[in-house]
């Protein structure tokens, strides 16, 4: 936040994305995560589903399908 960076340079920078990430699936704003093609909207959609799934209690585990 203090940075001030966009969502594309925020994920171009993070040192490691969860690889497991793309094993989330489901429906964010009526559209399927898993058939987003562009790619840094894919990202921010995962993030949205996750962030989504962890506030109705749903387990780390379970989401990321470990």
């Amino acid at each position: 936040m203090e940075k001030q960076i966009d969502f594309e340079t925020f994920f171009a920078e993070a040192p490691q994305l969860n690889p497991s990430r793309t094993l989330i699936k489901g429906v964010v704003c009526g559209v399927r995560v898993e058939d987003i093609e562009e790619p840094t909207m894919q990202e921010i959609r995962y993030l949205d589903k996750l962030i989504d799934e962890l506030a109705k209690g749903k387990a780390m585990e379970k989401i990321l399908r470990k």
